[in-house]
């Protein structure tokens, strides 16, 4: 056999040697061992609504969802009104209610990755007004144009918003969502009830209006002189048509006891005066004149009140010095 002949033959079985291992080593790698299986990613729990508290609100309140699968981007739909929410945790998250019409709304929840909660039904209630306080609390009776004036402070007052005086609607005068007017009504003495009353059904709580109608007197004085008898003038307030003056005057019963008696007179308008002479003239409601006929010039001490009729109080007693 030539020699270039066996050359060949060996490098031939040499080539041999060499590839058959890694042929059969890559067989084995890509054919007969298995890769290990790929790992599946962690699926986001479902958004999950527990409760809800309240389940019922006005606009402005905060309300708070208790449930699962909350993230930090988890919005709030009221229908189709996305509300801005606040993630205190996976199963904790609040919302305040806007300004919305009442009514029925869809409620659900919905995350970023798109998922949603079912919807739930929650019951958005008029807004209730709120009344805080009255300026000014008392009125006084005899009171007139600006002076029965009063405003209510608060909020959550609307335009149409009403007064409430003692469960009957009366004109008022809406200023602002904070400030509501209204004039006091010709009503007896006493603590009376107020109210705001939003258009709809919602009414506020009640505050005491108290409407002052006893009287006072603030001064007397001596009037025109005629020729037995002179005016006495007072003034205060609250006098009405038939108030009464009560006049008290002491008198001496025993010098040496030095015994004295009071002699009370009560002097009315009109007719009907306990004397013919003395009377009472009603010149309104902050003056009336004592009509008085002295049986001396001599100046005296003695006291008087103005009583109001129908239980609607006495005025202080008052001393005076006059004839």
């Amino acid at each position: 056999m030539p020699r270039r002949f066996m050359i060949l033959l060996s490098l031939l079985a040499l080539l041999a040697t060499v590839t058959v291992p890694s042929f059969v080593a890559a067989a084995t790698l890509n054919g007969n061992k298995e890769l290990p299986p790929r790992a599946e990613p962690e699926k986001a729990p479902p958004v999950n609504v527990l409760s809800i508290i309240p389940a019922q609100g006005e606009p402005g309140i905060t309300v708070t969802l208790y449930g699962t699968g909350f993230s930090q981007k988890t919005t709030v739909f009221l229908g189709n009104v996305e509300l801005p929410a606040r993630v205190v945790g996976p199963q904790q998250l609040s919302f305040d209610i806007p300004r919305l019409n009442p009514g029925l709304y869809a409620l659900f929840l919905r995350r970023e990755d798109g998922m949603t909660s079912r919807p739930y039904n929650f019951a958005l209630l008029p807004q209730r007004p709120v009344a805080l306080s009255l300026d000014p609390d008392t009125v006084y009776a005899c009171a007139a144009g600006r002076d029965r004036e009063v405003t209510v402070t608060g909020r959550n007052f609307q335009e149409g918003s009403q007064i409430i005086f003692d469960g009957a609607a009366i004109r008022s005068r809406f200023s602002a969502a904070e400030s509501i007017s209204f004039t006091a009504p010709q009503v007896a003495g006493g603590l009376h009830q107020v109210q705001v009353k939003n258009p709809g059904d919602a009414v506020s709580g009640v505050l005491g209006l108290v409407i002052d109608a006893r009287p006072e007197i603030v001064g007397i004085t001596q009037g025109e002189e005629y020729v037995n008898y002179y005016n006495l003038v007072i003034d205060g307030r609250n006098f009405q048509q038939n108030s009464a003056l009560v006049v008290m005057e002491e008198r001496t019963i025993d010098q040496t006891a030095a015994q004295l008696a009071v002699d009370v007179k009560r002097i009315t308008s009109g007719s009907g005066s306990t004397t013919e002479r003395e009377r009472l003239l009603f010149i309104n409601c902050n003056r009336i004149i004592y009509q008085r006929y002295p049986y001396s010039t001599i100046p005296k001490n003695f006291r008087v009140q103005v009583v109001n009729p129908a239980g609607e109080g006495e005025s202080a007693v008052v001393s005076v010095s006059a004839p």
